[in-house]
C-alpha cells in the first residue's frame, strides 16, 4: 500500500460517495482507508463532512452505508420502547429480524445529555451476530445499561403488518414497555 498514491481531499470524498452508493452493503472505515491509501481517521473526517453536506450516510456496526431514496420511501417505521438485561439483547434483535424488520437504532434518555442515539442497522441474524460479537470484542457497554435496560428502537419494515407482527412478538417475549 505504501507505493500507492493517496487520493486527496475532494477527489477522495467523491470516490467514497461512489463506493458507498454502488456497493449496497456496509463498507468498513478500514476498507475505505485502504482503497484511498489514507488512515481510517481521515475517512471518519471525510464521512463527517459528507454527512454535513446532507449525504444520507449512516455508520453501522458493519461499516458505512449510503441510504438510497428508494430504500427510504418504500418502507415504514415505528418506534418501540423495550426493556431487558444485556444478556437478552441478541434474543430481542433476532426476534425482530426474524419478523422481517430492520432495527435502525437504539435510543436512551440520558439525564445530562438528553437523547442519545446509536445506529444498529441489523436486518438479519448474520448482522445481529456481527453486532453482538463486536460489542463483546470491544468490551463496549450497551446504551441501555445506562438506563437500567429501558430503551427505544426505531424499527423499519416493508409494511405495517410486519411491524405489527414484530411488536406482538416483542410483547409475548416480555420485551415491550407499555
Amino acid at each position: 500500500m505504501k507505493d500507492q498514491k493517496k487520493v486527496l481531499g475532494e477527489e477522495r470524498r467523491e470516490l467514497l460517495l461512489e463506493l458507498l452508493k454502488t456497493n449496497g452493503e456496509p463498507i468498513t472505515g478500514n476498507e475505505l482507508a485502504a482503497r484511498t491509501n489514507v488512515s481510517r481517521q481521515v475517512i471518519v473526517g471525510d464521512i463527517t463532512l459528507l454527512k454535513a453536506r446532507g449525504e444520507p450516510i449512516i455508520a453501522t456496526s458493519q461499516g458505512y452505508m449510503y441510504l438510497t431514496q428508494a430504500a427510504i420511501s418504500t418502507s415504514v417505521e415505528r418506534t418501540v420502547a423495550s426493556s431487558h438485561t444485556p444478556e437478552r439483547t441478541e434474543e430481542e434483535l433476532n426476534l425482530l429480524v426474524d419478523h422481517g424488520v430492520t432495527v435502525k437504532d437504539v435510543r436512551i434518555e440520558h439525564p445530562v445529555y438528553g437523547d442519545l442515539i446509536a445506529s444498529v442497522m441489523v436486518s438479519n441474524r448474520k448482522e445481529v451476530k456481527q453486532f453482538i460479537e463486536k460489542i463483546k470484542a470491544t468490551n463496549a457497554a450497551y446504551l441501555s445499561e445506562l438506563t437500567e435496560g429501558i430503551h427505544l428502537h426505531t424499527l423499519q419494515a416493508a409494511s405495517e403488518h410486519k411491524l405489527d407482527e414484530a411488536v406482538d412478538a416483542l410483547k409475548k417475549a416480555n420485551f415491550m414497555v407499555e
